[in-house]
């Protein structure tokens, strides 16, 4: 073999052993790689497995956020509801009697940027008591004589639509129903209204209610009761249901056997927590506004995951918070979630089956 021919060979022996050895590295590059991203996913989820539940995240609200509530009073009117926007964003919700046998909403927003909410009407003097008792800002459209003397007296900072309508709210005129049916606003347009009118933006005020990240079980507490269906009628005019869904673990929500659903999104409304009670109410004026025996305290029931566990209740004065507990004294903690609070008439009966 001639010079030329070895020096060829040699060249071609280092070609191959070349490629050997790089087919080599990229494969044990690539088994190493594979085996060190499964072992940190083993490891993530053993991290994930010992966290305690305080160290997960809370969905519901930020615990470390100190922004002031917003409370938006929600028409609940027949004609209205089919147009109600927004409220799944709500943290807390009231559902208490009004005139005519109707009942009014009033939502609880914080840290949201909800674009369209409502329809938004005019406020009576018992929701101010939850109003206060958050710390928050009152979004209303209108109110009634007892309502507006009380706002001016108990200093609560509020948003009137009759003031700022076109400005800070708008009529819907496209939806075809009377006017005092069409009111919105949204949370861009609310902020715009704290700004210029200078509220004050931040709250020490503690959450009303403590929640838990881990699901709570209270099926072996005494005298609990299943609670996949709530009748909860607060007149002839309307009756309020829930139905338990055990796949997606929330209550869908019902009213006059109708699905109530958000005009926006069409999905149906979905609370993970329903807080119960009955107070007193009477006729205040000859227009048939009423008046509740709310500054009290009672018992009632805490329904979550199926399940109903009879609480009390008691509110002391009309700023104080209202303080849930156990039947044996332990403050209340509820699911991470979003709530509606059930305020409904003495002289009503409720089902939880």
């Amino acid at each position: 073999m001639n010079k030329g021919m070895q020096i060829r060979n040699v060249f071609l022996m280092s070609i191959v052993l070349f490629l050997l050895l790089g087919g080599l590295f990229l494969f044990v590059s690539s088994y190493l790689s594979f085996h060190e991203e499964k072992i940190n996913e083993e490891l993530e989820l053993s991290l994930e497995e010992e966290q305690t539940p305080l160290e997960k995240k809370l969905q519901i609200m930020n615990p470390d956020s100190n922004s002031r509530p917003i409370a938006v009073m929600i028409n609940n009117h027949d004609t209205a509801r089919p147009y109600h926007s927004g409220l799944q964003d709500a943290y807390v919700i009231y559902e208490m009697i009004a005139e005519g046998g109707y009942t009014r909403n009033m939502a609880l927003f914080k840290d949201k940027a909800t674009e369209r909410i409502g329809s938004v009407r005019s406020s009576r003097p018992y929701f101010l008591d939850y109003v206060l008792e958050h710390d928050a800002i009152y979004v209303h459209w209108g109110w009634s004589p007892q309502a507006e003397s009380d706002i001016a007296t108990l200093g609560i900072a509020n948003i009137n639509g009759l003031t700022y309508d076109g400005k800070y709210f708008y009529r819907d005129h496209t939806l075809g129903v009377p006017l005092e049916h069409t009111g919105f606003t949204s949370m861009s347009l609310i902020q715009n209204a704290i700004g210029r009118l200078k509220y004050r933006k931040t709250t020490t005020e503690k959450s009303l209610l403590g929640y838990s990240v881990a699901s709570l079980d209270y099926s072996t507490y005494p005298s609990v009761l299943a609670a996949t269906h709530i009748h909860i009628p607060y007149s002839s005019m309307v009756k309020t249901s829930y139905i338990y869904d055990s796949t997606t673990q929330v209550y869908f929500r019902y009213v006059n056997n109708e699905v109530h659903s958000d005009y926006v999104t069409k999905e149906p409304y979905t609370f993970k927590n329903i807080i119960l009670y009955q107070v007193a109410n009477k006729a205040l004026d000859s227009y048939g506004r009423q008046t509740l025996d709310n500054i009290n305290k009672g018992t009632g029931y805490y329904i979550s995951l199926g399940m109903a566990v009879p609480i009390t209740w008691e509110k002391s004065a009309r700023g104080a918070q209202t303080i849930y507990r156990l039947t044996d004294g332990t403050p209340l903690q509820v699911n991470d979630g979003n709530t509606f609070i059930q305020i409904q008439p003495l002289s009503q009966q409720y089902e939880i089956s």
